[in-house]
Formats: structure tokens, sequence, C-alpha cells
């Protein structure tokens, strides 16, 4: 009898410990989703004065809002993060051009658009380099000529330099034509404006084509007139 009542007593307590511990998490979880996602915090846009970055293109309205720089030390920002971070303060595209990495291979499109710098401007000054790059790229953007760089130099008739559909090879070891790559890519990147932003043509001040008197001249850059 005793034992039976012990018994009795323990089932009761089991019972009770079931209700209190099981029945009350169903119906906190009833009242909440059954998923809870987890959210980070976004990393907040920084603001840029126009001042740090005099004659990019990023300027907008007297500031520029970016994404803050990445975290890792490990892999530096590139060099637009880092203009529109504040990160490097560019003073002049001369500035810009020196601080552009080397790379150590480029893709076919960003290879032709150096060599139409290199071989159309390369005795230029930085501008007037810059300047013929936006032509090239303006012109695969415009919907009026083909959709990328290397068509648009092999055109016939339109670039000089170039003989019988093929561009020719450029010495890769010289100064020159690592100004011309820096060129292509900020040119890409539109890291920089040039007098000649919206040019969608051009020719050197020692030729009169009976075109130019049709378009709207944009900037003279030393030997080269550009046109849009």
């Amino acid at each position: 009898m005793q034992f039976s009542s012990f018994r009795g007593a323990v089932t009761a307590v089991a019972m009770m410990f079931v209700s209190l511990c099981g029945a009350a998490p169903s119906a906190a979880w009833a009242e909440a989703p059954a998923i809870v996602p987890v959210v980070q915090a976004a990393t907040p846009a920084t603001a840029v004065p126009a001042s740090a970055l005099s004659g990019s293109a990023w300027i907008a309205q007297g500031t520029v809002t970016a994404p803050a720089a990445p975290q890792s030390a490990a892999a530096p920002a590139p060099v637009a993060m880092a203009i529109a971070t504040g990160a490097l303060h560019v003073a002049s595209l001369s500035q810009l051009v020196g601080d552009m990495p080397i790379q150590s291979e480029l893709t076919d499109d960003l290879k032709c658009l150096a060599q139409a710098v290199y071989f159309e401007a390369r005795g230029e000054p930085m501008e007037g380099q810059l300047a013929v790059a936006e032509v090239v790229i303006n012109r695969a953007r415009s919907g009026i000529y083909p959709d990328n760089y290397c068509d648009v130099i092999t055109q016939p008739a339109q670039f000089s330099f170039v003989r019988r559909g093929r561009i020719p090879d450029a010495d890769e070891t010289s100064a020159a034509w690592q100004r011309a790559e820096a060129i292509a890519e900020i040119a890409q990147q539109n890291l920089w404006q040039s007098k000649a932003s919206n040019a969608l043509y051009f020719h050197a001040t020692y030729v009169r084509p009976s075109w130019a008197h049709q378009k709207v001249q944009l900037a003279q850059i030393d030997t080269h007139i550009f046109y849009r």
C-alpha cells in the first residue's frame, strides 16, 4: 500500500513537470516565427568630400557616397574603392596613372583599348591619351558601332595604325605601354573625366576631314581635336 502511494506521488510529480516544461514552450513558439533569420547590420556608407576627388568622375553634388573599404588587410582595396572612400586623394591624372597597379594579364578587350592609346596617342599628354580611350569606349556603348573595343578599333578606315584589320604588337616592356595600360583601366572604370569624355570622333590638327564640320567640337587636347 505504501509502494502504491509512493508510485502515485511520483506519477503526479512527473505529470506536473511535463505540464510546466513541455506545454509552455509550445505556446511561446506559437507566438514567434518558426525560423528567426539573423541579419547583420550593413556596413554604413562613407560620404567623401568632393575636394578629395578633384577632377574625378565620381564627383556628384559635392559629395561621393561609397561603401566602406574592405576590412581584409590581405586584399588591398582597388584604386576605385580607395578613391571613393577617401583613402586615396587624387590631385592629378598623372598621380592616378602612377597609382594604378600593373596587371600581369589583360582581357582581350582591355588590351585592345591599351593598344589604341599606345599607337594613337602615346606622344600626347595623358589627358589626350585618356580622351582617345574614351572615344573607343563611347563607340562601343553607342549602339552605332560594334559593342566591344577590339571590333571598334579594327573597323575599316577608323584608326590609322590598324593594318588589314590587325592591331600591331606594342612594346610591352616600355614605359609608354605601362602608361597606356593604366590609362585604359582608368577610362574603363571611369575614374577620371577628360575634356572630351563624351567624344565619339577625333582627328589630328594637321588634317581637315570632311565630316568634322558636321560634328560638335568638344575640345582640342594638344594635337587632337575631339567631337561628338
